[in-house]
């Protein structure tokens, strides 16, 4: 096919439109200039709000020590590592012979990205705890501008809508 040739109808398989000359563009459309014209502005999105929570019933000690401000990591009794999210099972050696420790909640930032906007701006953050587990959470209470990867954190907890306190760390 030469690159000169009208494209329109190509893929269409209506004869009428095979030997018309392709739409005109987009741009030469008004709206196409300034979509926001078409669409007014959204309100604010207001406060962030967590949801709750869903508890496993293998992690149920986990959300119970979070209701009393404490932060639990597993670790296996048979290769020693220790592991996070909360599971039955060791994600190193697959043994099923694990337990609860109390983690200090003390960190570093590993690596974190700033999201949302306005009220809703919460920082996304890999936190990597002193028990040598990173664990995805959030930064809070802090200007985002001002963390940096290596900086220390400890833990707080938040509340969500109706369930479970959430762990998020602030600075040190």
């Amino acid at each position: 096919m030469s690159t000169n040739q009208p494209t329109a109808g190509i893929l269409d398989s209506d004869p009428e439109r095979m030997d018309k000359p392709a739409d005109k563009p987009a741009a030469k459309n008004p709206a196409a200039k300034n979509p926001a014209a078409n669409n007014p502005a959204k309100p604010p999105a207001g406060p962030r709000r967590i949801p709750a929570p869903r508890a496993l019933p293998e992690a149920l000690p986990f959300w119970e020590a979070a209701n009393e401000g404490r932060l639990l990591v597993k670790r296996c009794v048979d290769c020693g590592e220790t592991h996070y999210y909360p599971r039955d099972i060791c994600p190193h050696c697959l043994s099923a012979n694990t337990e609860w420790l109390d983690a200090t909640g003390l960190g570093t930032i590993y690596s974190f990205s700033p999201m949302g906007k306005d009220e809703a701006r919460y920082t996304l953050a890999y936190v990597t705890l002193d028990e040598g587990v990173t664990m995805l959470t959030n930064l809070v209470d802090c200007d985002f501008a001002a963390l940096t990867i290596g900086q220390r954190v400890r833990l707080v907890f938040k509340p969500s809508d109706g369930g479970y306190p959430v762990p998020m760390f602030t600075p040190a």
